[in-house]
C-alpha cells in the first residue's frame, strides 16, 4: 500500500527493458559524511557540557535524532529511485512518499555525452548527459550512473543501432518467452 509501484509496472507490453540501475552508492556519500559529522560534534559538546547542563544534553540529542533520521529519508530516497531505459523510452522513477516518473521517448534523443571524473573512474560511476531536439528534458543529466561504459554503449545500440536487428532481437526473446509460457512484463 505505501510501497512505491515497481518501475517495471510503467512499461507497456510492447516494451522491452534494456537497462534498470538505481544511482551508484558513493551519490550517498556526502550525506553519510555530513551526518556523521553532525554527530560527532553533537556527542564532543554533550560531552563537554557540564553535567547540570541537562536540558541542553536533551536538545542535542533530539537534534541527533534528526540527523539520523534525515539521513535514514537520504537512503530510502536513493533506494527507491530507479533509472529504466527501454527499446522506447527513458523513465526515471523516485519519490518515497508521492512517485514521481520522468521520461522521455528514445526517439527524441539526439546527442549523448557521457562524462567520467578520477573519481568516478576510481569508484565506477560516470555521468550521461542525454540532449534531445533543442529542448530541455527531465532527464537530461543522469549523474552517479553505475557502470556507465555499458549504459552508455546500451542506449548507443538503441538510438543510433541498426532498427531492424533490434526488432529482430526483440521478437526473438518474445518467442523464447512465449515457449517458455511466460509473460512479456516481469513481475
Amino acid at each position: 500500500m505505501f510501497a512505491p509501484r515497481d518501475p517495471d509496472d510503467y512499461l507497456l507490453n510492447s516494451e522491452r527493458r534494456v537497462i534498470r540501475v538505481r544511482r551508484h552508492w558513493s551519490y550517498l556519500l556526502w550525506d553519510v559524511l555530513e551526518a556523521g559529522a553532525l554527530l560527532a560534534g553533537a556527542m564532543m559538546i554533550s560531552y563537554l557540557l557540564p553535567p547540570n547542563a541537562g536540558i541542553i544534553q536533551n536538545i542535542l540529542w533530539y537534534v541527533s535524532l534528526l540527523v539520523l533520521l534525515r539521513l535514514a529519508y537520504f537512503i530510502i530516497e536513493w533506494w527507491v529511485e530507479r533509472i529504466v531505459v527501454t527499446d522506447k523510452r527513458f523513465m526515471l522513477t523516485s519519490g518515497v512518499f508521492e512517485t514521481k516518473v520522468a521520461m522521455m521517448p528514445i526517439s527524441k534523443v539526439t546527442d549523448l555525452t557521457y562524462e567520467r571524473s578520477v573519481t568516478g573512474r576510481m569508484f565506477g560511476f560516470g555521468t550521461l548527459i542525454v540532449e534531445s531536439a533543442g529542448q530541455i528534458q527531465a532527464l537530461n543529466r543522469l549523474e552517479y550512473l553505475p557502470d556507465p561504459e555499458e549504459v552508455y554503449d546500451a542506449i548507443s545500440e538503441l538510438v543510433f543501432g541498426d532498427k531492424k536487428a533490434q526488432a529482430e532481437r526483440f521478437s526473438m526473446i518474445k518467442a523464447q518467452r512465449m515457449a517458455r509460457g511466460k509473460s512479456m512484463l516481469p513481475k
